[in-house]
């Protein structure tokens, strides 16, 4: 039986998770930076004085460091809002990680089946909106809104998680889980409409990009935008809903039919020829006077949707195993707190 060893990689995630840079963990341990930098390097050997300072410091059971596994960057382009700094990222993206490494686990020792996730190549297909069109086909979506689109993913064999990214400007990101299981990440700080759309954002991402390699001289940023608003709000189905015209109380209205933000309907009006360019900014204009751009009215709020595959997944493993909460926790290689905020 071989001992097990530290793994130096689950040090630096477990530094990264909390928002620490190299200095900052060194001078809680009272260490040199240098030190930190060649502990996770595996350059020197981490001292069972120094590996009990780290344990309680970073706050993880000893068993996060002996995992095995690495960390991956995000499977694709993330959904954010401009230039996001590292240190804002850096956090977000092990967090990703450590979610990963649970999945990974969990699926393993419940022998979990490969899904079929669908590849539209939209050099095939000719438009991302028509590779939005060919999935609510292939998926057997009904026209219209989509109720519930989390539940929809779910349904078709993705996982998607919520947590709080600490930050306003990063909406989600998604990661495969063991190369081949795709997971979905969206941030609990946007509003229910802002999720729904990052949530179809990153769906395009998966089903165009991932295994077609497109070319670095596509935006497959926006060509993933393109075909969120066909698969949420498809032309042929919410064109007859400006029939009327385009108007912020219009806009309201078919916000909480739609569950989209209103200036999401307002551009897609303007992608579909009902209104010109100049009508769309003007309507922007008047959004910027009554200051409802960044913040649209509170009485139109959309209630975030909540993922409950992961959840049920993890709930039966506990009965199955008859663990209770501390044992689960450990089998996450978590403490018990942060597990319970995590899935609970």
């Amino acid at each position: 039986m071989t001992t097990p060893k530290l793994n130096p990689k689950m040090l630096t995630v477990a530094r990264e998770s909390r928002g620490l840079t190299q200095i900052e963990l060194a001078e809680k341990l009272s260490l040199s930076p240098s030190n930190i930098s060649r502990m996770e390097q595996d350059f020197i050997e981490i001292t069972p004085a120094n590996f009990t300072a780290i344990v309680g410091t970073l706050n993880y059971p000893e068993e996060f460091f002996y995992q095995e596994g690495e960390t991956l960057p995000p499977a694709l382009a993330l959904r954010k809002r401009n230039i996001v700094a590292q240190k804002i990222m850096l956090p977000v993206e092990a967090q990703v990680n450590i979610y990963r490494l649970n999945v990974e686990k969990l699926l393993k020792a419940i022998s979990y089946p490969e899904i079929d996730l669908p590849v539209l190549d939209i050099e095939k297909l000719g438009s991302p909106a028509e590779a939005a069109r060919k999935l609510r086909k292939l998926w057997k979506i009904e026209k219209g809104a989509i109720n519930n689109l989390t539940q929809v993913l779910e349904d078709n064999g993705l996982f998607l998680i919520n947590f709080d990214f600490n930050t306003d400007r990063v909406d989600g990101m998604s990661i495969l889980a063991d190369s081949k299981f795709p997971v979905v990440f969206s941030n609990k700080r946007s509003l229910g409409d802002r999720q729904r759309f990052t949530l179809a954002y990153e769906l395009g991402h998966l089903v165009m990009h991932l295994k077609t390699n497109p070319p670095f001289t596509r935006d497959i940023s926006h060509e993933a935008n393109e075909f969120a608003a066909e698969f949420l709000m498809p032309e042929k189905d919410i064109k007859g809903d400006f029939k009327d015209g385009v108007t912020l109380n219009i806009l309201g209205d078919l916000k909480r039919k739609w569950k989209l933000s209103m200036q999401a309907l307002l551009y897609r009006a303007n992608d579909i020829g009902v209104i010109t360019d100049n009508q769309k900014r003007y309507l922007i204009n008047q959004f910027n006077s009554i200051n409802i751009r960044r913040r649209e009215p509170a009485e139109l709020d959309i209630a975030r949707e909540n993922p409950m595959k992961l959840r049920d997944m993890i709930t039966n493993y506990k009965h199955k195993q008859k663990l209770n909460v501390k044992q689960l926790a450990l089998f996450f290689n978590s403490n018990e707190d942060e597990f319970l905020s995590k899935y609970s």
